[in-house]
């Protein structure tokens, strides 16, 4: 194969922004096959935009119609199994938007019949794993440059989002039509990299507040509590109306700590001894001098590795590994069947919020499905989900 065909569903700002990536020729080894959107305001825009280029009204014709040989689904995310299957299906590779689907009982669906197709390249689109920044951070967990992680805090609240952006479609940040807040739409990168980097918790504990400070049934505003199992805990804190937010991640290990400022610098401290070794051969007067500002350049070394933003060259990066991995067998940086871990850690957040208790990862799927649709009733928009 000489170049991907992607089809692209949904050509809203997603869907756009991909469809302009790789018609500026910013992609390599991808070219727009055809393009779909049930919108029909959509076809003018893409005949103008994209001359030439087939366009569909209904994505199974299109998966049929031998113009693509992979499709990206930027949809709702209830739609991304779904269509990710009948991709699989008609043997095209397929790439899903984040998250891979809502609850984890639609997304493993999607991962079993992608396991079927071991032929075909199934992917999720997280370009944050493209971020130079993040891909240099796991590298400097996965070597143990600061030793077993002990500890992990990430505030993301640089989310903020006006009651006016709620009020442009009727679908958001609904439970029948998008399945949550900011745990399914802004946060999902940062729930990623966070497993990804630095593994899933085994029990949850959160906080959310549903319409918080938006005319929202969802939540907008998430504090949560991870126990990694072997002492290790961590705190994750996100929400939708801080209009100043912060970003800032840090991973504390035995052996020093990583400190991640606005997705733009990490700062390095390693320690010369391990925490243990330190706390077992310093004496109190070692103590008093350290506590009184002496000797810290005896005890850590400092390095800060500071980054040029790469907003728009990651969407472009997740698309071009995709068709490295279709074209010349390279392996995919984000694999589709990764998707589920994200989901199943938000999803183990709604649920304890809903129960108000702790929450064990992996949890009961079919109870977290029947809270689900017990809020997709109470709003009376949407059918539930089975």
């Amino acid at each position: 194969m000489a170049d991907v065909r992607l089809g692209i569903i949904g050509l809203g700002a997603e869907g756009g922004m991909y469809a302009n990536l790789i018609a500026e020729g910013k992609v390599k080894n991808m070219v727009i096959g055809a393009i779909c959107d049930n919108d029909p305001a959509k076809k003018q825009v893409a005949e103008e935009k994209y001359p030439g280029v087939p366009f569909y009204d209904n994505y199974i014709a299109m998966m049929e119609s031998g113009d693509v040989d992979a499709v990206v689904t930027t949809v709702p995310h209830y739609l991304h199994p779904e269509m990710g299957i009948e991709a699989l299906k008609r043997n095209l590779h397929a790439l899903v938007e984040k998250p891979a689907g809502v609850y984890t009982k639609q997304v493993k669906e999607l991962n079993d019949f992608a396991a079927t197709k071991p032929e075909l390249k199934f992917a999720i689109f997280f370009n944050q794993r493209t971020n130079p920044l993040y891909k240099k951070l796991k590298e400097l967990i996965d070597n143990g440059e600061i030793g077993s992680i002990r500890s992990t805090n990430w505030i993301i609240t640089t989310w903020w989002r006006p009651q006016g952006y709620y009020n442009q479609s009727e679908w958001r940040a609904t439970w029948g039509g998008e399945g949550g807040g900011v745990l399914v739409n802004q946060a999902p990168h940062q729930i990623d990299l966070l497993q990804w980097i630095c593994g899933m918790p085994k029990k949850v504990y959160a906080k959310l507040n549903f319409g918080y400070q938006r005319d929202i049934a969802v939540e907008d505003d998430v504090t949560a509590v991870f126990d990694y199992g072997n002492g290790a805990t961590g705190v994750f804190v996100t929400k939708t109306h801080d209009v100043v937010g912060t970003d800032r991640l840090e991973i504390h290990g035995d052996k020093g700590k990583i400190v991640v400022d606005d997705s733009k610098k990490i700062t390095i401290k390693r320690l010369k001894q391990s925490e243990n070794e330190m706390s077992n051969s310093m004496d109190m007067s070692d103590v008093m001098k350290l506590f009184m500002g002496g000797g810290a350049g005896d005890i850590f070394t400092e390095e800060v590795i500071e980054f040029e933003s790469v907003w728009g060259k990651q969407h472009a990066d997740v698309l071009e590994d995709f068709a490295s991995a279709v074209v010349e067998g390279t392996p995919l940086l984000a694999p589709g069947s990764d998707g589920i871990n994200g989901v199943r850690l938000a999803n183990a957040m709604h649920l304890s919020a809903w129960l108000g208790k702790e929450v064990e990862i992996p949890f009961d799927e079919d109870l977290f499905l029947e809270e689900l649709n017990k809020r997709i009733a109470e709003e009376g928009k949407y059918p539930v989900r089975k």
